[in-house]
């Protein structure tokens, strides 16, 4: 194996100031200062320091070995991208494979030091390290930034402007939404509550940015204290009008950079502020902490309002979010036209036909960015949850095989996700198989009924079932929540069969939107998902109690192409049926030419 000697050296010079500062052991997560999924390129210090490019994984540097912790949608990604660097891989959740904290303690001895950066892991985690490591003798620093000690050539932090997301947008105005955030707040027991997550600042004060990549979101914090409230913001990104838009919400504006100024200076005077682990960093709770001990106040730990909030979309929300799924999977679905008719005739790669379906959505009105990089994976390229072509690494698509796109759009009236693949030419017997359990576990999920009071935990298994049955796994979760002009993930509400530790597991509830993506992904061979975006609806109330379901957003021809009758039950072939009527209803009216009509009567076929 090569040596990746650019990596080593990296390494090198982080344990050089590692030893400078007397640390023993750094920890680098994948997170920014408000524990964001994408980050910018200021604070992608774990990529750098190991090669791995995915958006989750945390490394552990020691100084004399490395290693990466990532999830399983990044096991064989994490494997390439890590070979001549000296990280090991440790695949989170496999049997035998120890956690974070369990190496650490098997590692560390009594006076040695772990640093970190603390504004970049949560105060949950940062507690656990606490508890796991301090019991044996071993210091946390949590004031070291890996990146300043030892990334000579860090980018920037990024600015750019502000713009607002007009009352009549948004369905709710900035005041009201504080009334609410207030009133939970007070349910609660608090009067105080710091807001870092970008998301729910920018949903909460009805504005969006552009500070990460296929987030429209802006580096911010928000302190709501009694009845003041505070935004804290660079002041380069806001407008006359932006301005004039949060002083009429009352809103006071301080630039980003005095958080840690306010934090020292803020007195509780008696009162309480509310403390959720799971979304503030681990230094702002020190802070918090501090505060509350200096001026006789209390931290009361607590599920941040903010997040449930915008998971439940209101009426406007939810009527712009239809339309938008209408409309974007009429492009989709254009595109799949496009491919399929074309394979073996003009030549396609997967970043050439990446670019074609981009600027697709691109020229959709009201498009505002991609909602996350579009993953084109051609064959056995599909096998990594998240693969990424790149102008310099990228394969042909020829006609045999399978293509899987998964894509999507953030637009002035929603953000969408959505995944298809589809056959380009000959497959194998397997394959076919392969993607009618996925579709069957698709549809199964999305005909539910079920109870209010359930969580994701109680419906995995409708998706999940398929693929269980013939001895095979996906090893992530089935479906996750999506922002509302916003973040493409989000919580608090998730599809999964595993409970994680500590966390409390989210309701389903009405107005929520979710995705439902079971997949089959076999090493070497092909990769196989199916990915729908659902409205959560509300059902029949009686005795039992009240009924919830699911209504489509998405409206995409599933394959036929690779759809093996032989592994439908009656009910899926009628969901099947079902599904491609409405699709075929929905997308005509949206489809001009007769060309691509005649294609989609097709592809939509009863079977």
């Amino acid at each position: 194996m090569q040596e990746n000697t650019i990596i080593r050296e990296r390494l090198a010079r982080l344990r050089v100031a590692m030893a400078r500062r007397g640390v023993d052991a750094c920890l680098i997560p994948t997170a920014d200062h408000h524990q964001s999924e994408y980050v910018a390129d200021h604070f992608k210090a774990r990529e750098y320091f190991c090669g791995f490019t995915g958006s989750n994984g945390t490394l552990v540097v020691l100084n004399d070995e490395a290693g990466l912790w990532t999830d399983g949608r990044y096991f064989i990604q994490a494997e390439r991208e890590l070979a001549g660097t000296g990280v090991t891989l440790y695949r989170m959740a496999d049997e035998g494979v120890l956690t974070i904290n369990e190496f650490l303690k098997e590692k560390m001895r009594d006076a040695e030091t772990l640093a970190f950066d603390g504004r970049c892991i949560t105060a949950s985690f940062g507690q656990g390290l606490e508890e796991d490591l301090t019991p044996q003798g071993v210091r946390l620093d949590y004031g070291f930034d890996p990146a300043e000690a030892a990334w000579p050539e860090r980018p920037a932090l990024p600015c750019h402007p502000v713009y607002v997301i007009e009352d009549a947008l948004a369905g709710k105005g900035v005041r009201g939404k504080l009334s609410e955030v207030r009133a939970k707040l007070s349910e609660e027991g608090a009067q105080c509550l710091l807001l870092t997550g970008l998301d729910a600042i920018c949903w909460l004060f009805n504005i969006r940015g552009n500070d990460v990549e296929c987030s429209p979101v802006a580096l911010s914090y928000a302190l709501i204290d009694g009845e003041e409230t505070s935004l804290f913001i660079q002041n380069e990104e806001l407008t006359d009008a932006v301005r004039e838009h949060l002083s009429a919400a009352g809103v006071k504006v301080r630039d980003y950079r005095e958080i840690g100024e306010a934090l020292a200076a803020l007195d509780l005077n008696g009162r309480a502020v509310l403390l959720d682990r799971k979304v503030t960093s681990y230094a702002v709770k020190k802070s918090l902490e501090d505060a509350a001990e200096r001026t006789g106040g209390r931290v009361i730990e607590g599920t941040e309002p903010v997040t449930l909030l915008k998971a439940v979309k209101n009426g406007t929300e939810l009527a712009n979010i239809r339309e938008v799924y209408l409309r974007d999977s009429a492009a989709l679905t254009r595109f799949l036209y496009w491919v399929k008719t074309n394979i073996g005739k003009v030549p396609m790669d997967e970043v050439s036909v990446a670019k074609r379906l981009d600027g697709m959505r691109a020229e959709l009105p009201g498009f505002i960015e991609l909602s996350f990089p579009t993953i084109s994976a051609y064959g056995a390229n599909a096998a990594m949850m998240h693969y990424e072509a790149t102008p310099e690494k990228y394969d042909e698509l020829k006609p045999e095989g399978v293509y899987l796109v998964d894509s999507g759009g953030t637009y002035m009236g929603g953000t969408t996700d959505v995944t298809r693949t589809i056959a380009l030419g000959p497959v194998s017997d397997e394959i076919r198989k392969h993607f009618t359990a996925v579709a069957v576990g698709m549809l199964r999920l999305a005909n539910a009924r079920f109870l209010k009071g359930c969580t994701g935990r109680n419906l995995d298994i409708l998706a999940r079932g398929p693929m269980w049955d013939m001895n095979i796994d996906y090893k992530c979760g089935t479906g996750h929540g999506i922002g509302y002009i916003l973040n493409v993930h989000e919580g608090p509400h998730n599809i999964r069969w595993r409970a994680l530790p500590g966390e409390k597991e989210a309701e389903i509830l009405p107005g929520m939107i979710v995705s439902d993506e079971p997949g089959v992904y076999i090493e070497g061979s092909h990769g196989i998902r199916t990915e729908n975006i659902l409205e959560v609806t509300e059902g029949v109330k009686n005795g039992d109690g009240q009924f919830l379901g699911f209504a489509m957003l998405t409206w995409v021809p599933l394959d036929l192409d690779l759809i093996d009758p032989a592994y439908l039950d009656p009910a899926s072939r009628t969901q099947l049926n079902e599904y491609h009527c409405l699709v075929r209803e929905k997308l005509e009216p949206l489809i001009e030419e007769e060309e691509i009509r005649e294609w989609l009567r097709e592809a939509t076929r009863a079977i």
